[in-house]
């Protein structure tokens, strides 16, 4: 069976672009996830991304259990913290944030991880996570007590993600953050893309057609989209199959 980073790295080459639905076990009833799933059933989605920034403990596995129980796509975690690791989704983003310097982002909540994973059937993609301003403080700059990279310093942001490609990862992730006043520059995805040869995910502050189409446009391989897919039935109605 294709692994999913299989799946990635294909579509990747053939150019057939993803989509990612993001759902925060912080921030979605168990009741509601059934007719969630029937939204994006009936959508372009390609995958789930279930994880937040603050979550309590076991929420994630009750979503991704619900989550399994109304959708054939593949869960894959998206973990801010290990108590979010749950062998019952499909895989994981292992999620280094090589644009901050904070040791417990960069290799210390991966130390106290890989026990744990080692004992889950989940298959493993390490990801590099590059956090860029978008205007207002995140949750994931609260939390991990890390500063974005400038949006202005292409440079930084560029050989930030080559670095992460040099150091074995598999994925590189742009991220503009939950509810970013607007979403990853064009200019950056386009400069960014062309200098790796590995998948480009994009996320934060997509909330048109218009957005996820510049993303993809100016080589996001795979787009991410939370909040909006939820709260703006038409952008919904855009994005169905």
């Amino acid at each position: 069976m294709s692994s999913i980073y299989h799946n990635i790295k294909s579509a990747s080459k053939r150019r057939k672009k993803l989509l990612a639905i993001l759902i925060d076990p912080d921030k979605i009833e168990i009741n509601s996830i059934a007719s969630a799933c029937e939204k994006i059933n009936q959508s372009i989605a390609t995958h789930i991304f279930v994880g937040g920034s603050e979550v309590e403990e076991f929420e994630t596995e009750k979503v991704v259990a619900e989550l399994k129980k109304h959708t054939k796509l593949p869960i894959i975690l998206f973990p801010g913290d290990v108590t979010q690791i749950t062998n019952k989704a499909d895989g994981i983003l292992f999620l280094s944030l090589i644009s901050g310097r904070n040791p417990e982002y960069l290799i210390g909540k991966h130390v106290e991880a890989a026990s744990k994973l080692y004992r889950t059937q989940l298959e493993v993609i390490p990801t590099g996570y590059v956090l860029i301003e978008n205007g207002k403080q995140t949750a994931v700059e609260r939390v991990s007590n890390t500063q974005p990279l400038s949006r202005e310093n292409i440079d930084a942001i560029v050989n930030t993600a080559r670095a992460g490609e040099l150091l074995g990862m598999k994925l590189i992730y742009l991220e503009a953050g939950s509810g970013a006043t607007h979403p990853v520059d064009y200019k950056i995805i386009s400069e960014v893309k062309k200098r790796l040869k590995i998948p480009l995910i994009v996320g934060g502050g997509i909330r048109s057609k218009e957005d996820l189409e510049l993303a993809y446009n100016s080589g996001a391989d795979m787009v991410v989209i939370g909040t909006a897919f939820e709260e703006n039935e038409n952008f919904f109605e855009e994005l169905k199959k």
